[in-house]
């Protein structure tokens, strides 16, 4: 088996991210390109477990050019995936729906592995998450939909109307959204939508929301994750709690979610692209969906909308 290495000393920002230096003469060194949307924490949390568990699994003679986008400008990302495929890198790493179609669109030879893929199948990237059907496999991280709405009737059991606030360009938050309705339809809840273009649109379209809605959701979006902070002081002014797609939205002001643990989905996403460094078809790996759920729930957020969580049991706080 070869071995490979992770270069992680020597990190220097180059436009739009990070590229790891240094070299080493003997023998073939495999390179991987990383490709990230957008910095943000829980991002950052796969790209890092996904490293250090590369390391893990002994892979010590290898290079990583890891780039880090600006968000959801498909312009931006496609640039990035070029510039790997120029490179002849040997396989790319992506984080994010988005992140992932500008690889799939950039290259039909080289494997492409993502982390954080919410609905592969939806995004158009394989046609089956058991028997993927191009040069794509991963990890998903699709939102538990009844988990979380589980969580929001202990938390908030007088609330029957909620405002969606989400970005229309991400297919990974449509695909939720999507799922979210369904899940409504058959509860008898209701809801009203403020679409977003953008991270400058986040904080009007909260605003327009309240005095509407009974509690705000938002899935795995990262738009609006980028501007989580100002969304989470609409919502707290407004008394108003916020159900979200991921924990680290909670961190940043949500009041909770039902969500994936990113530290082992980019453990995951480390060991199927090892196995395919190692020479495993893709078409034999399929797809996995991530099912370590953890209920989150932001404490301060909670005292400052008036929620007594005190009781809760088998809850992380952050």
């Amino acid at each position: 088996m070869r071995k490979f290495g992770i270069l992680l000393v020597c990190l220097s920002i180059l436009g739009l991210g990070l590229a790891a230096c240094g070299s080493d003469d003997d023998g073939y060194r495999f390179t991987v390109g990383v490709i990230q949307m957008m910095d943000h924490p829980s991002l950052n949390e796969i790209r890092e477990a996904f490293l250090e568990e590369m390391a893990v699994l002994g892979f010590d003679d290898m290079d990583f050019d890891v780039r880090i986008g600006p968000g959801a400008d498909m312009t931006a990302l496609t640039s990035i995936a070029q510039v790997f495929v120029g490179n002849e890198v040997d396989l790319i790493m992506s984080i994010t729906t988005p992140a992932t179609q500008a690889a799939a669109n950039a290259t039909s030879d080289i494997p492409i592995i993502f982390g954080a893929v919410s609905d592969p199948v939806a995004a158009g990237l394989v046609a089956s998450l058991d028997a993927p059907d191009r040069n794509i496999t991963g990890t998903s991280d699709n939102l538990p939909v009844e988990l979380v709405f589980d969580l929001a009737r202990q938390l908030a059991p007088d609330a029957r109307t909620f405002g969606f606030v989400y970005n229309l360009g991400e297919a990974n938050s449509v695909a939720i959204i999507e799922r979210v309705k369904a899940y409504f339809a058959a509860n008898g809840l209701y809801y009203y939508e403020a679409p977003v273009t953008g991270t400058a649109d986040v904080q009007q379209a909260a605003l327009s929301l309240v005095g509407r809605i009974d509690a705000f959701f938002t899935p795995t979006d990262n738009t609006v994750a980028a501007a989580m902070p100002v969304f989470a002081q609409v919502a707290i002014d407004a008394g108003l709690p916020i159900f979200t797609g991921a924990d680290s939205m909670v961190a940043d002001g949500g009041l909770a979610t039902v969500g994936v643990n990113y530290t082992i989905l980019g453990q995951e996403t480390a060991r199927i692209a090892a196995a395919v460094l190692e020479g495993a078809s893709i078409a034999d790996i399929p797809v996995v969906v991530m099912s370590d759920f953890t209920p989150t729930v932001n404490r301060e957020t909670a005292e400052a909308i008036g929620l007594d969580v005190s009781g809760l049991e088998g809850v992380n706080f952050r």
